[in-house]
């Protein structure tokens, strides 16, 4: 493998994170350049690693699979105009949020953190379908859970409901996942992991393996999911 320089990444996005102008980010186009290219190759590594366990992610181009560092401001008290973070999504379908796949937050300060499942929770029929789903196949769902590597290492999260919704029973086994409106995974790496960049690929795939059991579950209950015409 050649050699990657995670370490620019972290330095780049700290460096916007103290400067978050539009006058330092064009002044800085060269150090952008420099470091979202060492990200895209983290991505292409993923990609290939990732791909060894699950091949539905191979036709992936890098490019194709990152956010923009551009905020929408309108609606924020924050008018910074820049997230200070590398983030991508890599899934069957690239970055779209259904098929749900693996996600990736690289943010200096310790903010880092690798993601699985569905994020969004705006998409009602997804919500619904997944819903429906753990209505029929909630064991399924509690042994992905319950398998000791995955306890481990995760807990289920995401937006939710005070009580389950109208229309389903409150007395089912897994009555508290039906509460929620997204089911995702959070696993923090720290910024000393991520400047190597060997450890970094590392315990990024070992934990994308872990999640994909839960990845395959959602996309099972999310299989003719058809994403709203903008």
């Amino acid at each position: 493998m050649k050699h990657m320089d995670t370490g620019l990444i972290l330095k780049y996005l700290a460096d916007l994170a103290e400067n978050n102008n539009r006058e330092w980010y064009h002044d800085h186009k060269a150090e952008y350049k420099e470091a979202n290219g060492q990200f895209e190759e983290v991505i292409q590594e993923l990609i290939l690693r990732i791909g060894q366990f699950d091949n539905t992610v191979l036709q992936n181009e890098p490019k194709n699979l990152t956010f923009k560092l551009v905020r929408d401001t309108r609606f924020s008290h924050d008018k910074s105009p820049y997230n200070p973070a590398f983030r991508a999504h890599i899934s069957a379908k690239g970055k779209l949020p259904v098929p749900v796949g693996y996600y990736l937050m690289i943010k200096p300060g310790n903010q880092s953190f690798l993601g699985g499942g569905l994020f969004a929770d705006m998409f009602k029929d997804a919500t619904t379908m997944v819903r429906d789903y753990i209505v029929q196949n909630g064991g399924e769902l509690e042994e992905i859970l319950h398998s000791p590597d995955f306890q481990k290492h995760f807990t289920v999260q995401g937006t939710a409901l005070k009580n389950v919704p109208a229309g389903y029973d409150k007395e089912h086994p897994q009555s508290a996942f039906l509460k929620f409106k997204s089911w995702y995974l959070e696993y923090p790496v720290k910024d000393d992991i991520i400047v190597n960049s060997e450890a970094f690929l590392d315990e990024a795939v070992k934990m994308f393996r872990l999640m994909k059991p839960f990845n395959d579950y959602l996309n099972c209950a999310l299989a003719g999911f058809q994403m709203p015409e903008r």
